[in-house]
């Protein structure tokens, strides 16, 4: 079985108790490994996330051992950057046994071709959005953030996700309709040219959406692990979504 999740955005300051939040995904990591051969996690399972040279953020201990301990059964674990926890520069990779997706990727799982990312490059077209993404991704800024005190980089890490959040409003994060979701429309416009395309599944809009394109296609955003607590899998032949409620 495949398993896909997103959005956990561990350790943020609007989630009420962070401790019963990690549990809850590691209970989940318990549960599915049982029959899991891969698990793709596309993109914010952290609230933020940058590594220093020598210093690896605080916390999130329990998710960590799991994925390590899964990883060490020989279950692959795929995990997309997403626009929150972009900065990983080797820990996740090396000490933990993460497979680290910066980009978008077509990835074949069984006989299905399943275009996968975190969401956010194919939702905001704004070009304040894309500014901020280049100085995210620019090699030189992220030299620049190192030199800041580790506990500062964080404090501002964390207050920007904080703000972001909460200025978001119900309506900006309800559906907008097929013609309304920018996710769709470039997943109909890509998959123009890539007819070979079976799924289109994303992250970050935290809403849950199983949508057909072009009579045979799915696009799917997978909602969060926040309030929804939702996520896919693939047993070779069908795609379903599922909750795993406290």
């Amino acid at each position: 079985m495949i398993y896909f999740i997103s959005d956990a955005h561990l350790g943020s300051r609007v989630i009420a108790d962070k401790r019963k939040h990690e549990q809850h995904l590691t209970a989940w990591l318990d549960f599915v490994k049982t029959d899991a051969t891969a698990i793709y996690m596309l993109g914010d399972m952290f609230d933020f996330w940058f590594e220093y040279k020598t210093t690896a953020p605080k916390g999130y201990v329990r998710f960590l051992g799991k994925i390590a301990e899964l990883a060490d059964k020989g279950i692959e674990i795929h995990f997309f950057t997403g626009n929150h926890d972009i900065w990983t520069f080797g820990y996740l990779e090396n000490e933990i046994g993460l497979k680290v997706h910066r980009t978008s990727e077509v990835i074949k799982i069984g006989n299905k071709n399943f275009y996968l990312a975190h969401g956010d490059l194919e939702h905001d077209e704004s070009r304040s959005f894309r500014f901020m993404t280049s100085i995210f991704h620019n090699k030189t800024a992220q030299k620049l953030f190192a030199f800041l005190p580790a506990n500062w980089g964080q404090e501002f890490g964390y207050r920007w996700s904080e703000h972001n959040r909460r200025r978001e409003n119900e309506e900006e994060n309800a559906f907008k309709g097929e013609d309304g979701e920018n996710i769709i429309l470039f997943s109909k416009k890509y998959a123009e040219t890539h007819p070979e395309i079976d799924y289109f599944i994303y992250g970050h809009r935290h809403i849950l959406v199983d949508i057909l394109i072009f009579e045979k296609k799915r696009v799917i955003i997978l909602g969060d692990f926040i309030s929804l607590f939702t996520y896919g899998k693939f047993d070779g032949e069908d795609f379903m979504l599922e909750h795993f409620l406290p």
